[in-house]
């Protein structure tokens, strides 16, 4: 009988753990997405996401129609395109978000491409390292990824606000878990 007890207790505390482990990253997400941007930072950073061939994907255009809005409210701002090339992708992220941000009216004086990064850690990182040094900067995403991105920030020594960009229904389920996922993994290794 007090092997059963200790059972029952352990599948209990299993499940109340990973019930945590879903509800705290979601949590954040949803907080990280009230820190919107209101022009207060000289830089916003786009981070870049899938590109088909030279198109971007619709995650990423939601991302750029965010951006595009964003940049005509605060005409002072400079846009950092931050996505490198992944092996199944004719051009880099950046250059997808370059090209499609000057079709769309974007000046490309206020375009700085960062076309080396392969994560969202290295987004912010390599964009540091090209920009001037700033206190902090507003984040153009996909809603979902900016509790990780805003987290990595601060890791680098960045404060920032955030432009929360749709995500495409298609793909909410799957990032949603990945997402959730990704956030704890950032939270433990600080990457």
């Amino acid at each position: 009988m007090k092997k059963l007890w200790g059972i029952a207790i352990m599948v209990v505390l299993i499940i109340v753990g990973l019930g945590m482990c879903w509800m705290l990253p979601g949590d954040r997400i949803k907080q990280a997405q009230l820190m919107k941007a209101n022009g207060n930072y000289d830089y916003a950073i786009i981070l870049g996401a899938k590109v088909n061939g030279e198109v971007p994907s619709l995650s990423l255009r939601y991302r750029l129609e965010s951006a595009v809005e964003y940049a005509a409210q605060y005409p002072h701002v400079q846009l950092v395109l931050s996505g490198g090339q992944g092996k199944d992708e004719d051009i880099s992220e950046a250059e997808a978000m370059y090209r499609y941000l000057k079709e769309h009216g974007i000046a490309k004086e206020r375009l700085v491409i960062e076309d080396q990064s392969t994560s969202t850690y290295e987004n912010l990182q390599f964009s540091q390292n090209i920009i001037p040094e700033v206190a902090g900067v507003t984040i153009i995403s996909s809603d979902y990824h900016l509790a990780r991105a805003r987290f990595l920030a601060r890791q680098i020594g960045w404060e920032s606000d955030v432009v929360a960009a749709k995500t495409p229904e298609s793909v909410k389920a799957r990032v949603g878990l990945r997402e959730r996922l990704a956030l704890l993994k950032t939270w433990l290794f600080r990457r």
